[in-house]
């Protein structure tokens, strides 16, 4: 019970850092006007065709896509980019713990963080639309004209129609929210240990190039690149559903009974297991982090 309490105790001093934080204020700012331009295009085509909308649907449109996972993913950037906290207090913190409860501790505060960004985002999206909306679990009927015309096309919204088909908006948007929350912590994991293992630039660095990779083995990039034929460009769409990071956070982009795509619990395990392996390598890399003590030479091996 002690560790756990000092897990809590290193987590909670994390988030008293936000007291007066500018960084903190511009990232949620930042997440803010992102969810509004989104939710924006959905609002306006429902205010144009006289109809109303579901409360969660601009939630489920907006981030059931990849492409705007990357994008909320890269502003979290700068709201972790003092993560982990290697200042030279930290040793003294690490007399009364461990690091590994130290790591744990920040782990938790990544996680927490994180969850309260989406959750900021998702209130975001329901309070622009909540005049225009109604609460059952049904979709509504700019819904149906999304998914069942070319309107998403045209306004780059990305509403499908086996989106509609197989799920609920509320279970759609609780699977959304579990997406999006694995992804960003295995984004957030990867930036950590790179930058324990070779500085605050590397992880920026190591964690553009993550997100990079991802978007291209999502996108048409590579199988416009190798000139794939249409009979091969199936096989390359359920390739790239198991290998892109984003095409696992991506709704449709799963097995719902009827193709080789991943189903969501296997991204769950994926996700799951990543997140376990990131953590164990976390916590091994901080046990051999040298710290600097003020005043001091450099302490091997905590």
């Amino acid at each position: 019970m002690k560790s756990l309490y000092l897990i809590w105790k290193v987590c909670t001093y994390h988030f008293y850092r936000w007291k007066r934080n500018k960084r903190v204020v511009v990232s949620f700012l930042l997440a803010g006007i992102l969810s509004f331009l989104l939710t924006e295009k959905i609002m306006n085509f429902s205010f144009e065709k006289g109809t109303v909308i579901q409360i969660v649907e601009p939630f489920v449109w907006s981030f059931g896509d990849g492409t705007s996972v990357l994008l909320v993913s890269l502003i979290l950037i700068l709201l972790f980019a003092d993560m982990p906290l290697l200042d030279g207090s930290v040793p003294y913190a690490l007399i009364r713990t461990n690091a590994r409860i130290w790591t744990l501790g920040q782990m938790l505060y990544l996680t927490l963080s994180s969850f309260l960004y989406i959750l900021y985002i998702f209130v975001i999206t329901t309070l622009l639309c909540c005049k225009n909306a109604f609460i059952g679990n049904q979709w509504s009927d700019t819904a149906e004209l999304l998914s069942y015309t070319d309107y998403s096309k045209v306004l780059s919204i990305p509403a499908t129609l086996k989106t509609a088909q197989m799920s609920r908006p509320y279970e759609c948007m609780m699977t959304i929210f579990i997406l999006m929350l694995l992804y960003i912590l295995i984004s957030v994991f990867v930036m950590q240990y790179i930058i324990i293992k070779k500085g605050k630039t590397a992880g920026v660095i190591g964690i553009f190039m993550f997100h990079l990779v991802g978007f291209l083995l999502k996108s048409d990039f590579i199988s416009g690149i190798l000139g794939l034929k249409d009979k091969y460009k199936f096989i390359a769409v359920i390739l790239r559903g198991w290998i892109s990071p984003l095409s696992h956070v991506t709704f449709p982009m799963h097995n719902f009974g009827y193709d080789n795509l991943p189903r969501l619990r296997d991204s769950y395990l994926i996700f799951g297991g990543a997140i376990l392996l990131l953590l164990i390598m976390i916590i091994h890399a901080m046990r051999r982090y040298n710290f600097m003590f003020i005043g001091a030479e450099k302490q091997e091996g905590i």
